[in-house]
């Protein structure tokens, strides 16, 4: 069983909070393989009050990934990479090497890019893979996934929380002072909950695995990332049999969903949650590489069902608005362009929210 390393918290005081308003931010994955280029163009277009992020750049290849990053933070707990994927082994070797030092030197050059600016951000969003979707991409020594195992699925979320002070602490140094807010995706959670991901074999699927450990699961790594600095986590799910109600339970600070397909009774569900107090990140943009929607569409497309389900103008002001997808499909001219339209969203809602 994996312990929890005490963490300490940067010398430099966090920023305060900022005044509740909308903003924008993107949900990581970034085109291209120049981690300089990333940094410059998501914090130029995202200046405060908006959210930029340390990009994920799956181009470079092995180990920057979303699945193998997030795996090189595991405590006590090492990966390779095989023809079926990502697998847990004794020891580290060049794929877990390669994964630990493409984020290592993402996190240099946030610090190079974060020092050389006059006016810093106050914030910056960082993400991770959470220990659901974690356990269904990782494999264990026989090719089988984690997610077969209890034992398994249990020291992973362990040794995740064990992993993720070390992980913001380098952050928390490249930009002192600036507020740290986190992640969480759990891309494959409708089906680990269902019980529909497929066995190595393929021939059956593996047994679902129940609301309470998934409750669980995101508990004891959100304790962690709050423990390590954390201002504000955020699980991040597609929208289809989102569980919102486990997300709620586990003591999350915010969810991100896509907006396109959320049902009436998934909306009225958000609806409850905001006027609680919990943040919403809305996957409002679509950007497929298609012409990108017009400012007005994109505000009407979020503000008609808001006003449907009766809550206030004001309230939009707890939302972060997204992309519905990450941009690494995009070229890094559209992937600007989509920041670009994502702040003009904001401002459109906050006039909105202001009245």
């Amino acid at each position: 069983m994996v312990e929890r390393h005490e963490h300490r918290g940067s010398a430099s005081s966090p920023a305060p909070a900022p005044p509740r308003e909308v903003t924008a931010t993107a949900l990581g994955p970034w085109p291209g393989e120049d981690p300089v280029e990333a940094a410059r163009i998501i914090r130029g277009e995202l200046g405060s009050p908006h959210l930029p992020f340390l990009a994920e750049l799956p181009d470079r290849g092995v180990g920057s990934d979303a699945l193998g990053r997030t795996a090189s933070l595991l405590a006590e707990l090492a990966v390779d990479v095989q023809p079926y994927g990502w697998r847990l082994v004794d020891r580290p070797g060049k794929d877990f090497r390669r994964a630990a030092s493409a984020l290592a030197t993402d996190i240099n050059v946030l610090a190079d890019v974060a020092g050389a600016e006059e006016n810093p951000a106050t914030e910056i969003k960082v993400q991770l893979v959470g220990p659901l979707s974690l356990a269904a991409g990782l494999h264990l020594h026989n090719g089988e996934r984690a997610l077969l195992d209890y034992g398994a699925r249990r020291d992973l979320a362990a040794s995740l929380a064990a992993g993720v002070g070390g992980y913001l602490s380098r952050v928390a140094a490249a930009v002192p002072g600036a507020r740290l807010v986190v992640q969480v995706d759990e891309p494959d959670i409708a089906a680990v909950l269902a019980g529909t991901i497929p066995t190595s074999s393929g021939y059956r699927t593996l047994r679902a695995v129940p609301a309470s450990e998934a409750r669980e699961s995101w508990r004891v790594v959100l304790d962690a990332l709050r423990a390590a600095g954390a201002v504000e986590a955020v699980i991040s799910v597609p929208e289809v049999e989102a569980p919102f109600e486990q997300i709620l339970a586990a003591g999350a600070d915010g969810i991100a969903v896509p907006l396109k397909a959320l049902t009436s009774r998934q909306r009225e569900q958000l609806a409850g949650a905001v006027e609680s107090g919990t943040s919403l990140w809305l996957g409002a943009l679509e950007a497929a590489g298609g012409p990108l929607p017009k400012v007005a569409e994109s505000v009407e497309a979020v503000w008609r069902p808001w006003r449907q389900l009766g809550l206030p103008a004001d309230t939009l002001a707890s939302i972060r608005v997204t992309p519905s997808a990450g941009l690494a499909g995009c070229s890094p001219s559209q992937a600007t362009a989509v920041l670009g339209r994502l702040t003009q969203l904001a401002d459109g809602l906050n006039q909105l929210a202001q009245g």
